[in-house]
């Protein structure tokens, strides 16, 4: 490790709130000797219906605030890793029921992307960032940074004054990087798995469609779903995702009218999105509290839109898409565990805890 990653390392060491929770007694956890099973409403379409269970957290908010809940993934072994910009616990750690399994924090007030990659000796690793700061680390699952990478108006990216604010990560199949500059410059930027700078693509739309350019690239992940994997982002306020080659070159992108997305995630032969805004009926404007889940088959086709309308398709055009039934404000991301299970985070939506869709 060198002398850069043995001072984050320290720092992070600091911060660190590993706690031990599996089977505290106390009031730790709210409802940990009894905890009522809401009824809970059935949301969704075909084979993708899920009961919506709002009090599935079995944390006490008195010891476990948050205030958004940005991103949550998987690992390995089962355990959900729940990204939030409290900086009391950036991360909260759970299992498939509710409960707590440890805490930590890097003290960011604006934690914002969390993506997970196992590498090639089986060891899995986080990557967080942070928009405000312009950090991208990675660490392992206790909370140890491991890299920084460089800042784009360090690294040869960026000029000295373009604006830089990561959202999300991905990593290819062959360790490299890629960053979406989402609430920045709009490129999305790509890293050896060293941490050098290797180029970017995308970049600022201006109103015109221009194909493969974003106006927010708010999220990336990687598509294994094809003949070869491609980079898959989020334009979210044009209501599309773009796929491109792993160098960078666009492929193509799908139309989702009515739906502003955060990060594409892949489970299986499906595409899930959390929806953070959404429209009203003839009024096609970008409001709050109109959030739902969208889910797309093998093809790229809305199959699903838990909490939103049911998907139509005329003359082969998918119809705008709007919400339901009033079961979320603001969903930031969705994570889908091996069981096929849903948990939708929400931002700016009263600080609740993810809520999880039993899949029925």
């Amino acid at each position: 490790m060198n002398s850069e990653s043995s001072r984050l390392a320290t720092q992070t060491r600091r911060h660190f709130l590993k706690t031990s929770l599996v089977g505290a007694a106390g009031a730790a956890w709210a409802g940990s000797t009894v905890k009522a099973e809401a009824a809970g409403e059935i949301v969704g379409h075909g084979e993708f219906r899920y009961r919506v269970d709002k009090s599935w957290s079995r944390l006490d908010p008195a010891q476990y605030p948050v205030n958004d809940c940005h991103e949550m993934v998987q690992v390995s072994d089962g355990r959900l890793f729940l990204l939030t910009n409290h900086r009391k616990n950036n991360v909260l750690i759970y299992d498939t029921e509710g409960r707590g399994q440890g805490a930590w924090t890097l003290d960011w007030g604006g934690a914002h992307g969390l993506s997970v990659h196992r590498e090639a000796d089986g060891r899995e690793f986080l990557y967080l960032t942070d928009p405000g700061a312009g950090k991208v680390v990675k660490t392992t699952l206790e909370g140890e940074v491991v890299m920084e990478l460089p800042h784009a108006s360090k690294c040869g990216a960026y000029g000295p004054h373009i604006p830089y604010q990561p959202t999300e990560t991905a990593v290819g199949p062959q360790g490299d990087i890629y960053v979406a500059d989402g609430y920045g410059s709009q490129n999305i930027l790509r890293f050896s798995k060293e941490g050098k700078y290797l180029g970017k693509f995308g970049g600022k739309s201006s109103v015109a469609n221009n194909a493969g350019r974003f106006l927010q690239a708010h999220g990336v992940a990687i598509d294994n779903r094809g003949p070869e994997p491609l980079v898959l982002c989020t334009e979210r306020i044009r209501n599309e995702f773009h796929w491109y080659t792993l160098e960078g070159v666009y492929v193509r992108s799908v139309y989702l009218p009515g739906a502003y997305l955060s990060r594409p995630v892949i489970h299986g032969q499906e595409l899930y999105s959390a929806v953070c805004f959404g429209m009203f009926e003839n009024d096609f404007r970008m409001w709050r509290e109109r959030g739902f889940v969208t889910i797309l088959d093998a093809q790229n086709r809305v199959v699903s839109n838990p909490g939103g309308k049911e998907p139509v398709y005329r003359d082969g055009k998918l119809e705008v898409m709007l919400q339901d039934q009033p079961v979320f404000r603001n969903c930031h991301d969705v994570c889908v565990d091996r069981s096929g299970d849903l948990y939708v985070c929400q931002w700016a939506s009263g600080k609740v805890y993810p809520y999880k869709l039993h899949r029925v």
